[in-house]
């Protein structure tokens, strides 16, 4: 977990509530999803499997042993689960070394939140090798705290991760916005408490109480993200 002393005092004069914004990685910042996918097919296909397409929404959005260990079951792939996440991780690493595409509205949103000063905090399920590899692509100074999945004992779906995302931040979960990709990551930030707005990347997501879905990021702004506290005044 790597931290910056974050910035305070969100309360503005109109009174928002927001406290904080945390926000997922894979398929919500940067468009990966489909990478992991794909690195995941190459490797077991040097392994002498094939992967499933349908498995592809099993493992999107998980944490690495999760997944790893769903397709070596699902194949029954002779190979220990340390050796394949080391592949995974090379593979991933090796494609976002040529193209990390941003996805669309993100830039301009972690620009506005940086801006104002917003906490801002980002919570991913990939490992700090990984997270630290992107965050010099898209700048680590958008961040007052980053979490990866490998420095918590339990990751997505378990809300821990964003628990701590706003404990770190000094917020209150509940005065929190969580923007994620995916069921598991809005499971996660649902059960920690937060309101999640949901950008669906793989698989569709409803909506629910305290979850709004939108289509793309180029959606959302400050503006909007305060307007899913007024609820709660």
């Amino acid at each position: 977990m790597t931290t910056t002393v974050p910035a305070l005092g969100t309360r503005t004069a109109e009174g928002s509530a927001l406290e904080a914004v945390l926000l997922d990685m894979d398929g919500t910042l940067v468009d990966t999803e489909g990478f992991w996918w794909d690195v995941e097919v190459e490797v077991f296909k040097a392994l002498g499997h094939t992967l499933d397409e349908s498995w592809r929404h099993v493992v999107v959005g998980g944490p690495m042993t999760r997944s790893a260990g769903f397709l070596i079951e699902a194949t029954g792939a002779n190979i220990p689960l340390a050796e394949l996440t080391v592949l995974l991780n090379e593979g991933f690493e090796d494609r976002i070394d040529h193209s990390l595409p941003m996805m669309p509205g993100a830039a301009r949103l972690l620009a506005e939140l940086a801006a104002h000063d917003i906490p801002t905090a980002l919570v991913s399920a990939s490992h700090r090798r990984i997270i630290d590899r992107v965050l010099a692509s898209i700048g680590p100074h958008y961040f007052a705290l980053t979490i990866a999945g490998d420095e918590v004992s339990r990751t997505k779906p378990y809300p821990d991760p964003y628990l701590l995302a706003a404990a770190g931040l000094g917020a209150d979960p509940a005065r929190c916005a969580v923007i994620e990709d995916t069921a598991t990551g809005v499971a996660a930030a649902e059960a920690a408490g937060c309101h999640v707005v949901a950008v669906p990347s793989i698989a569709p997501i409803a909506a629910a109480e305290r979850r709004t879905v939108v289509s793309s990021l180029e959606e959302v702004d400050l503006t909007f993200l305060r307007g899913l506290m007024t609820e709660m005044l």
